[in-house]
């Protein structure tokens, strides 16, 4: 089942996802959070910083597990998922390093690092809350548009508009890694809950289609339709399409 909340802007937007990612927190201590990157959850990410300085949840029991890394990029690099984690995130709340993890971009052996990371995630009996950005072209993770469902941890080639997409946070287009390490849709889909957030025009279609369209590793959002509890949060700009 998919509900969708409907958020004012972006900043509102942020409160509602961090709100539902507070709560599943509070309730549950040792939650097992699955994270996303990207611009999209930063204001969640910050609204959650801020409520834990204010001593409202509390994140020393918590586990992460992120998406998805670039390949060839070592966990101290600027660019790197890691670092944008600790950098946006971790390094302001009482979250033990320990306990959050990210696919190791630095492993030049595709194989073994999606393996090791695929163990990692089914030890820790997959995430009870998952957060997910979606692509203008309907990416969950780095899952690009394809002709089937991917199952677990794997190295994809990114999309001409997805490079293009994430350039904005490289100094140039040419800087931006051509592969990464990303969870499958079917780890995605072991979530006890989904939340998936978005906001802008440019999301619009793909919101429409992840929610109303045929479920098609075309849109590999789309699969989002056939799991049982999935919370969309979303700006008016990105559901203009849905009314």
């Amino acid at each position: 089942m998919l509900k969708i909340v409907s958020a004012r802007d972006y900043d509102d937007m942020s409160r509602k996802a961090a709100n539902i990612i507070s709560a599943q927190v509070i309730l549950k201590p040792d939650t097992v959070l699955g994270l996303a990157t990207g611009s999209t959850p930063i204001g969640a990410y910050h609204q959650l910083i801020d409520w834990y300085k204010k001593g409202d949840v509390d994140f020393s029991q918590v586990r992460t597990y992120n998406l998805d890394e670039y390949r060839g990029l070592s966990h101290d690099d600027p660019q790197s998922y890691h670092y944008f984690m600790r950098d946006n995130f971790f390094d302001h709340i009482n979250i033990d390093l320990n306990n959050t993890h990210v696919p190791d971009g630095a492993n030049p052996d595709a194989e073994a690092a999606c393996a090791e990371y695929d163990k990692m995630v089914a030890d820790a009996g997959y995430p009870d809350l998952q957060l997910l950005g979606i692509g203008n072209n309907g990416h969950i993770g780095f899952n690009e548009p394809d002709d089937h469902f991917s199952k677990g941890t794997h190295c994809v080639d990114l999309t001409e508009s997805t490079i293009k997409a994430n350039s904005r946070l490289f100094e140039r287009e040419e800087d931006v890694p051509r592969q990464a390490y990303t969870m499958g849709v079917q780890t995605i889909m072991y979530a006890r809950m989904i939340l998936v957030v978005a906001n802008g025009a440019a999301k619009a279609q793909a919101v429409h289609d992840m929610c109303f369209g045929p479920v098609t590793p075309q849109c590999p959002a789309s699969i989002l339709q056939l799991h049982p509890n999935v919370v969309l949060v979303a700006d008016k700009e990105a559901l203009s399409l849905c009314e």
